[in-house]
């Protein structure tokens, strides 16, 4: 059943787009207790960062939950503009700290870099389906601006944590092409 009452299969594009979002929401969760278990000082900011962006994952799972037709955006919390200001301003303070990348980065040396990298990858997979979702069905387009710009967000964490923590990046190897 979707927030305005209206009854769909399980397997409804729109409930498998929101229960992705749930699904995100719970591994940013895991991301954030491991940030605190680790080295709860100096992540701090990131773990306030995060608990923000899961309120907004709480949000944008009722945006989806919603027909369009039927948001109520004087009683509903949306993802905003703003929000997805926010994310893009975050990136850029991240990115500025960060060595220029030479390599595809995998993810892994650190549980917290890999877990960065889950939620990344599901979060990559929920916009895939709110694409989908919004050639069916009519959507604000904010939601899918917001999590791709998070997806990109939660790339430059994990190397920002990689780097907080000294633990070198995990590249790519590329194979060697033979000799002609």
């Amino acid at each position: 059943m979707l927030a305005d009452g209206t009854t769909v299969p399980k397997h409804s594009l729109r409930i498998e787009t929101y229960g992705t979002i749930d699904e995100l929401n719970s591994f940013l969760g895991w991301l954030r207790d491991i940030l605190r278990d680790t080295d709860p000082l100096r992540f701090q900011s990131l773990v306030a960062q995060l608990g923000q962006i899961q309120n907004e994952m709480h949000d944008l799972g009722g945006e989806l939950a919603t027909p369009t037709e039927s948001l109520r955006t004087d009683r509903q919390s949306l993802v905003s503009v703003a929000s997805i200001a926010r994310l893009e301003s975050e990136i850029d303070t991240f990115n500025d700290s960060l060595p220029p990348l030479a390599n595809f980065v995998l993810p892994g040396g650190h549980q917290a870099n890999s877990a960065a990298h889950i939620c990344r990858t599901v979060c990559r997979r929920a916009e895939r389906l709110i694409v989908r979702l919004a050639s069916s069905d009519k959507l604000r387009d904010e939601p899918r601006i917001y999590v791709n710009r998070l997806s990109d967000w939660l790339f430059v964490v994990s190397r920002h944590i990689s780097q907080t923590l000294g633990v070198p990046e995990v590249l790519w190897n590329q194979p060697k092409k033979p000799q002609r």
